[in-house]
């Protein structure tokens, strides 16, 4: 049985951004992936990264892997995270702060019942010195001991934990 999606697709190309209808897709028999929450990456910039134990209590902190730190701007921006059919308003704040988000991360950490452990990947989906868009994936289970964090204080800028 196939399903139609409304989802407009944003894509760039040299520089300027597209928007072309998404193709027509075959339902998975997944709910979780027909009902958005997982999608196949779309070749744009995207970080994964396992929480810890600072990034989901107090004091809420995510510090974004350095590969990403390239693609933001480094004075911050307004940040945008969708995840499913919700979106969050938060700062980046980029140098200053260490390339982490503002504590309105919180909100997103509370609503979508992140624990320590879980796996996120980040897609960034606009980006533009007044606002930063990215796609969230949240993803739960058991991995491996190797991608777990060592460091007690969990990840920062200078040793962000890298699933991928």
């Amino acid at each position: 049985m196939k399903s139609r999606s409304s989802f407009e697709h944003v894509s760039n190309h040299k520089g300027g951004y597209s928007t072309m209808k998404q193709p027509e897709i075959e339902s998975s028999g997944i709910p979780e992936i027909d009902n958005g929450e997982y999608w196949p990456l779309s070749g744009k910039p995207y970080v994964d990264l396992i929480l810890t134990k600072t990034s989901v209590k107090p004091a809420y902190s995510l510090y974004l892997p350095k590969k990403m730190n390239n693609e933001l701007p480094s004075a911050g921006a307004r940040a945008v995270l969708t995840c499913g059919q919700k979106k969050w308003d938060m700062f980046y704040g980029g140098i200053k702060s260490n390339h982490k988000f503002s504590i309105e991360w919180r909100k997103f950490v509370d609503d979508n019942n992140l624990k320590e452990g879980d796996g996120l990947v980040f897609e960034l989906s606009e980006c533009s010195a007044s606002i930063i868009h990215f796609r969230v994936q949240i993803l739960r289970g058991d991995f491996p001991a190797e991608l777990k964090p060592e460091d007690a204080e969990g990840a920062n800028s200078d040793n962000p934990i890298v699933l991928g």
